[in-house]
């Protein structure tokens, strides 16, 4: 993961766009830097206000993500992001005229409110703030106090009304059904001594053991069907049968809790996997910029190094020059100036 630095901020901040991939991967950043969160709130808070309008909706994606998956972490964000949203939403209500970025604005407030991110009364009080201008937070009609502009919108409305579901789409799968969600946010990468020992337990699971199944497969089938009840002919027969049966119900109870547990792990080394990829990907990013980077330093120095030897190649061998003194004494010492008399 690349050091923080307020530069490198401005430079992702700059560069990020609506996918899901840049979104992410910009949150995953961000909460790994999370000590410096509150820098970052601060240079979020100045480019979200000077950010052309289509990419406001984009900065708030970015806050959405980083303020529900850092939530595990600590409330840093959730906190900090909570002293700020008022200005950011009062901000967008006083000069933004977007249906399409009030419209998600509100799905995302109504998926804070679904989860419990923010109290149901700061809530409120992020619509009124974002509703200032009389928008809708859904983005329905999209009509404002002024009724001479609503032509142009139910004009701008038409054309973009593609571009609207491209967002929608995007905003569902970042943040989703509070109960159905096909995006699960990103957490901070394991360290990969962590990851091994989950791949380590994942192959001890209930699923690899192979006494137990085989155990399981040779019950007799008479402890799974009634109908072999009436071929019982005695107490003792009956006795029996209910020691199999009580011995089947007590390994299948110990196999199917084994095996739910087995699926909570997997479920939890599949996140493991999908969070440690991500930031694989990005220093494999940085690696090749770095690279890049180095090669061109390289061939910088390399050239500056033909130089040299060129200029040294064309400079006079000094012990080739003739003997220019003339067998001329040398001259005297310091120390013989002084003794003249």
């Amino acid at each position: 993961m690349s050091a923080f630095t307020e530069t490198a901020l401005l430079k992702k901040l700059a560069e990020l766009n609506s996918s899901q991939q840049s979104i992410q991967t910009l949150s995953l950043w961000l909460i790994h830097h999370r000590k410096h969160h509150a820098g970052i709130i601060k240079t979020w808070l100045r480019e979200i206000e000077n950010v052309p309008e289509s990419k406001k909706l984009i900065f708030m994606y970015l806050a959405n993500d980083v303020i529900q998956n850092s939530k595990k972490k600590g409330p840093e964000y959730g906190k900090e992001f909570s002293n700020i949203l008022p200005k950011v939403f009062s901000h967008i209500g006083e000069t933004c005229t977007s249906d399409k970025l009030f419209g998600n604005l509100g799905r995302i407030l109504n998926i804070w409110e679904e989860r419990g991110v923010y109290e149901p009364k700061m809530i409120a009080d992020f619509r009124a703030k974002l509703n200032k201008q009389n928008h809708s937070n859904e983005g329905n009609d999209g009509k404002r106090k002024n009724e001479e502009n609503n032509k142009t919108k139910v004009k701008r409305s038409r054309t973009s009304s593609d571009s609207d579901d491209k967002n929608t789409a995007l905003l569902f799968e970042l943040n989703g059904d509070a109960e159905q969600s096909p995006y699960l946010p990103l957490g901070d990468p394991p360290e990969p001594e962590e990851l091994i020992k989950a791949l380590v337990k994942i192959e001890n699971s209930a699923s690899s053991d192979a006494i137990v199944r085989e155990r399981i497969a040779n019950l007799p089938p008479e402890i799974s069907e009634i109908s072999c009840l009436n071929k019982l002919e005695d107490k003792d027969a009956a006795k029996a049968l209910a020691n199999q049966v009580n011995e089947a119900v007590e390994l299948l109870n110990d196999y199917n809790s084994r095996l739910a547990a087995e699926m909570e792990e997997r479920t939890k080394l599949a996140s493991m996997l999908r969070d440690f990829q991500a930031e694989q990907k990005e220093l494999l990013v940085q690696a090749e910029k770095r690279l890049e980077e180095y090669k061109k330093k390289l061939q910088k120095i390399l050239a500056v190094q033909k130089e040299i030897r060129d200029h040294l190649s064309n400079l006079p061998d000094l012990t080739q020059l003739p003997d220019v003194t003339g067998g001329l004494a040398p001259l005297p010492s310091a120390g013989d100036l002084f003794n003249i008399h």
